[in-house]
């Protein structure tokens, strides 16, 4: 692999010890990949270039902006589309039950490998970037079975399930108080969709529904929220991190500007220099 070439892959998790999902970046100029195939639905993100892809007796191309899914045990093969010209993408390799949950009629099949939906495209790439710079288990619960059911529902063929979820509000009451108790070790989404009696996705579409957020966005706030608190003592933010469940110093950093505008280092400044 030559000095331009990357691929790195990234071993998230669904939940505190729940199940694995790998991901992978990738930059080739030159590298064309064998035959092969995947057990799990293989959902990728053109970011560069343009690839060339054998599956299912034709010739797929990607250009940045389409989405590709690959079924499971379906032969297929990629490489750079041109002699000059290298090719980017993200992917992800996701267990088959989760582009079940919140769909009916059994696992999804897709006609169509290459799919035109930028609104979605644009999340799944987000989403990708912000995992592997921080594969936080609670956030990758969140975030991922959300997008991959939106996937199944807008170009499969099964057949969304209800959005309805009747208690909303109580739901996400209860979800905000396990969270806000269990503030750095929260449980999962999955173990607390079944102490409820419903599907992960019922409680990420109830939870939505009633707060306007994902639990995990909740749960950052709330995090935000009680580091300020923190850092007005004196503090540091690194010791901080720790003591409200962020991964780390960058991790906390990331949510205190997206919260309040500006970095946990800054804030503690400004506040000790007024006092």
């Amino acid at each position: 692999m030559s000095a331009r070439e990357l691929a790195q892959w990234t071993r998230a998790r669904l939940g505190p010890s729940g199940p694995p999902l790998d991901l992978l970046t990738a930059r080739f100029d030159k590298h064309v990949y064998a035959p092969h195939a995947h057990e799990e639905f293989t959902v990728g993100v053109c970011v560069g270039g343009v690839e060339s892809i054998d599956y299912r007796g034709g010739r797929i191309r990607t250009g940045p902006g389409s989405v590709i899914v690959l079924e499971p045990g379906e032969m297929h093969t990629g490489g750079p589309a041109t002699p000059v010209t290298g090719y980017a993408y993200l992917a992800l390799y996701a267990d088959p039950v989760l582009l079940t949950d919140g769909t009916r009629g059994g696992l999804p099949h897709f006609r169509e490998p290459l799919l035109d939906d930028p609104e979605l495209a644009e999340a799944l790439r987000t989403t990708h970037i912000d995992i592997v710079r921080c594969p936080d288990p609670f956030e990758v619960e969140c975030r991922l079975p959300w997008l991959l059911t939106a996937l199944a529902r807008r170009h499969s063929t099964a057949r969304p399930a209800s959005d309805t979820v009747p208690g909303a509000a109580r739901i996400a009451r209860t979800v905000r108080d396990r969270l806000a108790d269990d503030l750095t070790a929260p449980p999962s989404l999955a173990g607390l969709a079944v102490e409820l009696g419903l599907s992960r996705y019922q409680l990420l579409r109830a939870f939505r529904t009633a707060t306007g957020v994902p639990p995990y966005a909740w749960l950052a706030q709330y995090r935000v929220a009680r580091a300020r608190a923190l850092l007005e003592s004196g503090l540091r933010p690194a010791e901080v991190a720790a003591l409200v469940g962020f991964a780390d110093q960058a991790h906390l950093t990331r949510w205190f500007r997206r919260v309040l505008g500006v970095t946990p280092a800054a804030y503690r400044t400004s506040v000790a220099r007024a006092a």
